[in-house]
């Protein structure tokens, strides 16, 4: 079987070809290389009126439903997801066992879809039902149905919803390939990380309260291919069992490793197989994972989100089953959504409130920290030499990187900001709750 496996994956087509496949760019990590001349100040025209009364605004298109997602870009379609709720409401059923009830929107039911919205135009071009769940598990008011970001790869669009369900898109055509929702897990509070796709292989995790695992799916079929148990023992409270992580695909020793955080654990995998190299215990409670790791020089840091999060720097091994050490952890204002920033030899976190630090990477030496102002959830991003990060308040703030602290600018949308930016050439594109933004200079 395992011959049958390599020779099925030596068949596999190059991936991420799109200028921006993927949540937090082209390398998952947050940079933009392909921008430039991006602008640093823009203003949003009045409510109803047209686009041309606002300043450095190319378009602004709304969007149907409600989601999270942050936008994935290939030629000149932008794609989105987008949750339609049916029965909406704004509580839920009490969490079984005693345990405190949080605040969560629940449906009767829910249409998951796919947006496409032309780059030039702004024009809808594509609204593409996918799936419907009826009576779905509820999610956190801060979270939504569609919170985790699309991929696209090889022409097709792979849509990952947790618990809800998958499906992949032929985007050519603007139809659904394939569904399945084979891969099921209670979240608590609705779905959060992000899938993969390494050469013919859809990759996410499934790290529930009732159950944890990683699975790949056949990007072709979305049959199931390997699916792994996470190994490492966690704290009996099933509510510090869950995560919400994004892997990350880095190369250990000329091989490639699949980095997937959950709780308590780092851990790597043969993405090919997923068979387990080596786990890493964080030292800390760390659950409901949401930053995604960033990779440099074979070092990797992650922050351990929810309970007080801390940052870990983490020495890979030389070879890709080599055990990995910890070289130092720093623990003040680290943050329990947004994903770091590796910027030249610098470490740039942005706290969920709104406080900013500088770190030095290769000690974990605080260079500058700085209030922000704000509530933050989505993950900063660095194009054309700037950091751009947006906030719940509707603010985008623009950071000049460096040894001092320095804003640039604080752009105000007016529309709460949860899904992280994305920029390709001279264009800057940010998803609000309720529109799709093109920003350039005008």
């Amino acid at each position: 079987m395992r011959g049958a496996l390599l020779a099925y994956l030596m068949a596999a087509c190059p991936v991420l070809a799109a200028e921006w496949p993927q949540w937090r760019g082209p390398d998952g990590q947050g940079h933009a290389p392909a921008a430039t001349n991006l602008p640093v100040t823009w203003q949003v025209g009045p409510v109803g009126h047209e686009v041309q009364d606002g300043q450095n605004i190319r378009w602004r298109t709304e969007l149907p439903g409600r989601g999270w997602s942050s936008p994935v870009i290939e030629g000149d379609s932008i794609w989105l997801t987008t949750a339609v709720e049916r029965g909406a409401a704004r509580e839920g059923p009490p969490p079984p066992g005693g345990r405190k009830p949080q605040p969560r929107s629940v449906a009767e039911a829910v249409t998951f879809r796919a947006l496409a919205v032309s780059r030039e135009t702004g024009q809808l071009l594509h609204d593409v039902e996918l799936f419907t769940v009826e009576h779905p598990q509820p999610t956190h008011v801060l979270n939504s149905f569609a919170s985790p970001s699309p991929v696209l790869a090889g022409g097709k669009l792979f849509c990952q919803f947790g618990d809800y369900g998958t499906a992949c898109v032929d985007t050519t055509a603007a139809r659904v390939l394939w569904h399945t929702r084979r891969q099921r897990l209670n979240h608590e509070n609705g779905p959060g990380g992000s899938p993969v796709v390494w050469r013919n292989l859809l990759i996410f995790h499934c790290d529930g309260s009732d159950q944890q695992y990683v699975v790949a799916l056949d990007t072709a079929t979305g049959e199931e291919v390997w699916r792994t148990d996470r190994s490492g023992e966690l704290h009996e409270n099933p509510e510090f069992k869950k995560a919400y992580g994004t892997p990350l695909v880095t190369v250990i020793g000329e091989q490639d490793v699949l980095l997937s955080p959950g709780a308590d654990w780092l851990y790597a995998y043969n993405p090919a197989t997923g068979k387990e190299h080596w786990k890493l215990n964080y030292g800390v409670l760390g659950f409901s994972i949401v930053p995604r790791p960033v990779v440099a020089d074979r070092v990797a840091y992650l922050c351990t989100s929810f309970m007080k999060s801390e940052l870990l720097a983490v020495q890979l091994g030389p070879q890709a089953e080599s055990a990995p050490k910890i070289l130092w952890r720093y623990g003040r204002s680290v943050p329990n959504m947004p994903s770091p920033l590796l910027v030249d030899d610098a470490i740039y976190l942005v706290s969920d409130k709104g406080i900013a630090t500088c770190l030095a990477a290769a000690d974990g030496e605080a260079r500058w920290t700085g209030r922000l102002g704000g509530s933050f959830s989505s993950s900063p991003m660095f194009a054309d030499g700037k950091i751009y990060v947006g906030n719940r308040d509707g603010e985008m703030v623009v950071i000049q990187p460096g040894p001092e602290p320095d804003i640039l600018a604080t752009n105000d949308f007016g529309e709460a900001i949860m899904a992280s930016p994305a920029a390709v050439g001279s264009a800057l594109y940010v998803r609000t709750d309720k529109a799709l933004y093109r920003i350039e200079r005008r």
